[in-house]
């Protein structure tokens, strides 16, 4: 696991992890392995023997831009993908901000270049992708204060160590019901319907055109292990994690969309993802490889 406990992968994977093992017959455990946003822990699995017990986790875009931001020399075709949910990122202020919409808050920064706090886990994370990508269509400058997982980010910014978080809304939810946080937009142009709050209107509506590309989730497997380990997953995959009542009922609870799927479907699902972080990441100065030089063509 390599982000800190409590947050969007350490959630979404323990859940995971607890409806393969029946019909897997192991125990799964989980060791969160934090840090260099994710590359630590995903490094850890990439060069474990490849026997088919050592896995990682995490977003996609996260695992196919290590590459390119010269963190690890990894592809997102180097990894088998088992896709469980999809995740949307959520713009979040303290409840004591005074921000009451995300136009409030897009012509505060505009006001106070580089003064407003915003908490995410770290470079490449969805919080940072995101506030980058607002960055990048508004021109605002903000403050960006790094924790070692989402759930750090957004108690920072209940605590008010930040006043914004762009982590996702699995790790916003909570507080977001308990009125500690205030949604301001969802970083989409999809409005969200969250369980026991209501609806957060698409970022769209303030700014028109804005689009993002789908954030998927998943538990990933390095390629060159045994052949049976990726085709008892699959089966897993298949026959249980794609009618499995605990991950819907976490995706309408949490606020994500329930989207599992594996092999070539899955690495057609991310690359969307995977292509727009990365040149991100590049044209904002934050990467040392250019993607288009390791198969990343620009979107």
């Amino acid at each position: 696991m390599p982000w800190a406990a409590g947050g969007s992968t350490d959630q979404i994977t323990r859940l995971v992890a607890a409806e393969m093992e029946k019909p897997l017959g192991q125990t799964i455990v989980i060791i969160n392995q934090p840090g260099a946003s994710g590359a630590i822990g995903t490094r850890s699995a990439l060069e474990a023997a490849k026997d088919g017990y050592t896995w990682t986790a995490g977003a996609a875009q996260d695992l196919g831009a290590y590459q390119t931001l010269g963190s690890l020399d990894t592809s997102i075709k180097d990894w088998h993908l088992f896709l469980s949910v999809a995740n949307v990122q959520v713009i979040g202020v303290n409840a004591n901000a005074p921000y009451k919409t995300a136009k409030d808050l897009l012509d505060a920064m505009k006001a106070q270049p580089g003064k407003i706090s915003v908490a995410t886990a770290g470079v490449t994370s969805a919080g940072h992708n995101a506030m980058e990508l607002i960055s990048k269509v508004t021109g605002v400058k903000y403050r960006h204060v790094t924790y070692d997982g989402g759930n750090p980010a957004v108690v920072a910014t209940v605590s008010g160590e930040a006043e914004v978080t762009t982590q996702l809304a699995v790790e916003q939810a909570d507080m977001i019901r308990g009125k500690r946080l205030r949604p301001l937009a969802t970083v989409s142009d999809k409005r969200l319907e969250l369980e026991g709050y209501g609806t957060i209107p698409p970022l769209s509506d303030t700014l028109s055109g804005f689009t993002a590309p789908t954030n998927y989730f998943g538990i990933f497997i390095p390629k060159g292990v045994p052949d049976e380990v990726i085709a008892t997953v699959e089966k897993i995959w298949k026959e249980n994690i794609s009618s499995s009542e605990a991950v819907k009922k976490y995706a309408t609870l949490r606020g994500a969309l329930f989207a599992p799927s594996s092999g070539e479907a899955a690495q057609k699902a991310v690359f969307p993802a995977v292509q727009a972080n990365a040149w991100l990441l590049f044209d904002t100065g934050k990467a040392k490889v250019s993607p288009d030089t390791v198969g990343i063509p620009k979107p």
